[in-house]
């Protein structure tokens, strides 16, 4: 909110996110905010992933539903995470109407700016900005850096270097950041019990079962009952197999 959208709020209260007015919307982030100049008004933040071509007519949605549920000045932005300029309308103009909702895209922000913060949370952000020219692996050399010095507690590192794997695959640096980075957090990130690395290693246990029981079905004239006894499986993962023999097709 200070750096980004240069709000500096003295205090902040969370607002119910569901809307209903004949249609019922949640946003993705909505606060009554008073300001340090003494505004006070209703903040709404939407984060998107891929290029709405109609965003304006959802944002304008909320802006109208907020305003007559809150009797408040709404502020509205869209925050844009995703790769590349977005190109989505932000304005609507008729007759009897004009709206527009600021529109800023992570992409076009200096990841300096995040670097700069004191907290981990922001700094890993820098990962979706612009590298200003700099190469992928000292960015991200600097943004490991600064989460360090930033972070209190084991448990506190395990939890921002996850979530900056999770942001790297927004940008397609996850192969970047494992190949410069593991030494870094690799007593913090487990591999073995990565999500992707988990289903990896069932889809090639899987693999590696039907092929010792198919071999046991073509080569052998064992039951299915004995098959599955040998193998470890059950046996309708055998008679799965089976079915899929070219014999039976």
């Amino acid at each position: 909110m200070q750096n980004i959208l240069g709000i500096t709020a003295i205090d902040s209260e969370e607002l119910p996110d569901d809307i209903q007015h004949t249609k019922e919307r949640k946003p993705d982030v909505l606060k009554k905010i008073k300001d340090i100049q003494g505004n006070m008004f209703v903040l709404h933040l939407e984060f998107q992933l891929v290029d709405e071509p109609e965003m304006v007519y959802r944002m304008a949605d909320y802006h109208i539903m907020l305003a007559r549920k809150y009797k408040l000045p709404t502020r509205q932005y869209v925050l844009f995470l995703g790769s590349g300029i977005p190109k989505m309308d932000t304005r609507y103009e008729s007759a009897s109407m004009r709206y527009e909702f600021p529109l800023i895209a992570f992409t076009s922000l200096d990841y300096h700016t995040f670097l700069k913060s004191s907290q981990p949370e922001e700094v890993i952000l820098g990962i979706l900005a612009d590298f200003k020219g700099e190469s992928p692996e000292t960015v991200l050399h600097q943004i490991i850096q600064r989460v360090e010095e930033t972070t209190q507690g084991d448990l506190a590192l395990k939890r921002y270097f996850s979530q900056l794997r999770v942001l790297a695959q927004l940008r397609n640096l996850e192969q970047t950041l494992r190949d410069i980075a593991m030494d870094n957090i690799a007593k913090f990130v487990s591999i073995e019990k990565d999500v992707a690395y988990l289903i990896g290693q069932d889809k090639a246990r899987e693999q590696e079962q039907a092929k010792f029981v198919s071999n046991l079905l073509t080569e052998t004239d064992f039951p299915i009952e004995k098959v599955a006894k040998i193998a470890g499986v059950s046996i309708e993962f055998v008679n799965h197999i089976q079915q899929k023999l070219p014999s039976n097709k």
